[in-house]
């Protein structure tokens, strides 16, 4: 069954054209960065994540994302800035993506913020020939693949408040394509769109709900559709449950080890049929948030 992914991987990643979509995350919440430039510097403190996922566990050349971001907003004005990585590797297929982000906040009313957010973006594809066994060793059509590198920029919105919010993003403006030297696209870009929203409800002292939602939609794809509901217990202890719609069901947990230190995981089970063939998809995350005795806070915001 591992060689039957293995030779399907090949034949998305390298010998027909496919339109690449992003990274893939359960807890997208926590890492808002990635899909959102707008989210840069909304926390009001700075803010290290990272976070690491493995997909289809069990299956020869599944997907594994590696990710890494930092943002804050700058000093007493209305600026944030934020930078980011992501890796991920399918079968002989590897893309590395290095993108920087500014936003700019304005105060609608007491409660309101809008922020405007610009995504720079530069992308490099590979391909590792040697992970390849073709019948024919010296097919031309695999030798002429080559290296990639892609500029890209993308933009977004954030509306918020201590309670909810709403974005809507794309993060990838350019529609790219990665070439063989035979002017053969193997990788194609496509626009991604994303709209995302939730609400934290104070059910008592000690217990929060947040329901949200995420949408993406990207040409050549079916609609993806997100909806979670997470429980924060004692601004500590969290824990929630998550569908994607036709695609996987979610379990995730959480912990606030301290004040700057919050750790999480997600569990995901295909509801397709691949899940006969893997043991789920898992992903971990740590974000630190710098706090000073001037923005330090006592209650954690949820989002």
């Amino acid at each position: 069954m591992k060689t039957r992914f293995l030779i399907f991987v090949l034949m998305l990643a390298g010998f027909s054209s496919w339109a690449q979509q992003d990274s893939q995350y359960t807890m997208y919440m926590y890492n808002t960065i990635n899909i959102n430039p707008a989210y840069a510097g909304s926390r009001g403190v700075m803010s290290l994540f990272g976070l690491h996922r493995s997909q289809w566990v069990g299956m020869d050349g599944a997907p594994v994302t590696n990710a890494a971001s930092l943002n804050s907003p700058i000093g007493e004005s209305n600026l944030g800035i934020g930078l980011s990585f992501v890796n991920d590797r399918i079968g002989p297929t590897t893309e590395n993506q290095f993108s920087a982000d500014i936003s700019y906040t304005i105060r609608t009313d007491e409660f309101h913020k809008l922020s405007f957010g610009i995504k720079g973006t530069a992308n490099m594809f590979g391909l590792d020939r040697g992970k390849l066994t073709p019948e024919e060793q010296n097919d031309p059509s695999l030798q002429a693949v080559r290296n990639d590198f892609s500029p890209n920029i993308g933009a977004g919105v954030y509306w918020h408040t201590d309670k909810y919010y709403i974005g809507l993003s794309v993060p990838n403006f350019i529609e790219n394509n990665n070439w063989a030297e035979n002017d053969r696209a193997i990788n194609k870009e496509r626009m991604n769109y994303y709209l995302i929203g939730g609400y934290v409800f104070d059910l008592n002292p000690m217990w929060k709900l947040k329901p949200a939602v995420l949408t993406k939609a990207i040409t050549g794809a079916p609609l993806q559709v997100d909806v979670s509901l997470n429980t924060l217990y004692d601004d500590r202890f969290m824990l929630g449950a998550a569908y994607r719609w036709d695609a996987a069901a979610s379990l995730m947990a959480g912990f606030q080890i301290s004040q700057g230190l919050f750790i999480g995981y997600g569990y995901d089970m295909e509801t397709t049929r691949l899940r006969q063939y893997n043991s789920g998809s898992h992903e971990v995350f740590l974000r630190y948030e710098f706090f000073s005795n001037k923005n330090k806070i006592i209650s954690p915001r949820f989002f």
